[in-house]
């Protein structure tokens, strides 16, 4: 639908006393709203039972970078308190929408704003630890701004993520980097970026190869060249793909990384499958990964 309309459909909210005005009381459960799984899982499991949370893109059978928002998205925008976008270029038409929806209670959170990234970055944050430790403490003190009657249930629940739901998967990051630092793999796209350096794994991949195919655009010959040379040459010990944007030159060079005896590990934009938590989806693919490395170096 035409961004047009949704815009007109968050208005319409705002006229109906849909958004919850200034003046007004406050509702219970608190409504929040992530524009990806990714950071919606965590919203959710720091909200808890006091927050109502919402996740608009969360398909992981789709590409988000293709997403078109919903006027049921526009409607859980427009009433939302808590907003978490993830910024960088990814999510720009929840900006809009909100902007069609205005309350000056409403809380928005930009994770690119957090992360310091600016346009041109790399928009996958929640692949960067670092964000995702970010994107928690912000939601917490977002929470207790919006509820203070219920500070001490959100900061016990922020503190049981850090200190347990997280733990497996802040251990195996630091696992994968103790055990594989300075290892050289391969990938689709920019979506591995962030996680392969917090990890020390050098990824060799042409940088203008990665972004062309996360923007969407046709990537050049010579760096499609580059790529096929190290996958024959076995210069990467794992080549890795963003299932959710295989192109053909992608699905290509899985083809013969797999020939050519490389592991290839499949990596998700959003959580998968669809009702995993956030911990559980990395943790899944960040075994898989460190499986693929023991299988490539024999460490």
């Amino acid at each position: 639908m035409a961004l047009r309309t949704l815009l007109a459909v968050a208005a319409a909210m705002v006229a109906a006393g849909c958004a919850v005005s200034p003046s007004g009381g406050d509702v219970r459960p608190l409504t929040a709203v992530a524009t990806t799984s990714a950071w919606g899982s965590l919203l959710g499991q720091l909200g808890g039972d006091r927050v109502r949370t919402f996740s608009l893109i969360s398909n992981p059978n789709t590409d988000p970078h293709d997403y078109e928002p919903t006027p049921a998205d526009a409607r859980a925008l427009a009433v939302a308190r808590l907003v978490v976008e993830n910024g960088v270029g990814y999510d720009g038409w929840a900006q809009r929408v909100l902007a069609a929806s205005p309350d000056s209670r409403r809380i928005v959170l930009d994770v690119g704003d957090l992360a310091h990234v600016g346009d041109g970055g790399n928009p996958h944050l929640w692949y960067s630890p670092d964000d995702v430790r970010r994107l928690v403490e912000a939601v917490a003190v977002a929470l207790e701004k919006l509820d203070p009657a219920d500070a001490s249930y959100f900061a016990e629940r922020r503190n049981t993520l850090v200190a347990h739901g997280l733990a497996s998967y802040q251990a195996l990051i630091k696992d994968i980097r103790e055990r594989y630092a300075g290892v050289s793999i391969g990938a689709s796209e920019s979506v591995v970026a962030p996680l392969a350096q917090a990890m020390d794994l050098d990824v060799v991949t042409p940088s203008s190869f990665l972004r062309a195919i996360s923007e969407g655009i046709e990537p050049s010959s010579a760096d499609k060249t580059t790529v096929d040379e190290q996958i024959d040459s076995r210069r990467i010990a794992v080549y890795v793909y963003n299932r959710q944007n295989s192109t053909p030159d992608i699905t290509a060079q899985v083809t013969r990384a797999r020939e050519a005896g490389i592991p290839v590990v499949a990596m998700t934009e959003t959580l998968t499958p669809a009702g995993a938590s956030f911990q559980d989806w990395q943790v899944a693919q960040l075994q898989s990964l460190a499986n693929a490395l023991h299988r490539a170096t024999g460490r």
